[in-house]
């Protein structure tokens, strides 16, 4: 059971457009709380968009989430999982990036998360654009590569943008895998779909052994099966989850900075979520959600929606 200092503030004890906004309601605990070392799962908010090449806003993902994370409740409606009565959760704060340099900003997001990680704090992170993920990795995947669920509409394994620009929200699994913070035979992208410069993204991943799921397969064949097959792709050893929130449809998430058509609907979201659980998931995100492109916060509450099943299925090994 989780120490009740831990517990989020009910909606019968506070009415939830009330009191400061955290994640889910949870105490914030940054690291130099003097709880922070009793922290099992920390939510952090990387407000940062610097690798964005076409529409920016992503940098304000975390604080529309965090407002919108207010309405998540105590259980999961179908697992009947309580995720905060079973470990011990908090708000950890954001890292503040360096919106001038995209090299000190990475240093910065992978410095933090290797507190996390020095504490054995499993992160649940709010971007924040998709090269996000690569300084998280970083951190922590220093000790043996990670195998990786990616659900996305995008490979984000491109060499380069504008004749060598390294780092965008289109490169970082590219870089992951080249620096060895990835295993890209346990790494398996799903939902991958619109128009494409060439296939350079998919001759990687073929020549290194990551599983592309296109979004045809992916209705074909069905969620359980397909993520049957995810789940025997990284198995039992540790494994990072990186949510694109493009990866779902626009009409039901349009808040993101490069939408395609054709994809999931917001119940097929939650729904591959409910199929991570077993898995030794050691680190999760939520990225791309743009609140410039839907001022409803429409997508920012599928977002953290997400993030709760994600929270679910990190506890539910």
């Amino acid at each position: 059971m989780s120490d009740p200092f831990f517990h989020p503030i009910s909606g019968f004890d506070l009415p939830r457009f009330a009191g400061v906004p955290t994640f889910m309601r949870l105490p914030h605990t940054a690291p130099d709380h003097p709880r922070f070392a009793d922290v099992e799962i920390g939510i952090v908010g990387v407000p940062w968009d610097s690798g964005t090449t076409n529409r920016p806003g992503p940098r304000h993902g975390p604080r529309q989430l965090r407002d919108a994370s207010t309405m998540i409740r105590a259980e999961h409606p179908v697992s009947g999982l309580r995720p905060f009565e079973t470990v011990n959760c908090a708000d950890l704060g954001d890292v503040g990036p360096n919106p001038a340099d995209i090299q000190d900003s990475m240093a910065r997001i992978t410095a933090f998360y290797d507190q996390l990680k020095v504490q054995n704090i499993r992160p649940l992170t709010a971007g924040g654009d998709h090269l996000t993920s690569l300084p998280i990795l970083r951190a922590l995947a220093k000790d043996a590569p990670l195998g990786m669920v990616h659900f996305d509409s995008h490979t984000d394994l491109f060499h380069s943008y504008f004749g060598g620009t390294m780092y965008t929200h289109g490169t970082p699994f590219r870089r992951a895998v080249e620096e060895g913070l990835l295993d890209p035979k346990r790494v398996v992208q799903i939902g991958i779909r619109g128009t494409m410069y060439d296939r350079e993204d998919r001759d990687f991943a073929a020549a290194n052994g990551i599983r592309i799921i296109p979004i045809e397969e992916f209705f074909a064949r069905g969620i359980p099966d397909v993520m049957a097959e995810a789940r025997d792709i990284v198995g039992q050893n540790q494994t990072y989850v990186s949510y694109d929130i493009d990866f779902v449809d626009p009409t039901f998430a349009p808040g993101t900075g490069t939408p395609e058509v054709g994809g999931p609907n917001s119940y097929q979201a939650l729904q591959v979520c409910r199929e991570l659980y077993g898995l030794n998931i050691v680190g999760a995100d939520m990225v791309e959600v743009s609140p410039p492109f839907d001022e409803s916060g429409g997508t920012a509450f599928l977002g953290v929606s997400i993030m709760f099943e994600l929270l679910c299925a990190m506890l539910s090994r």
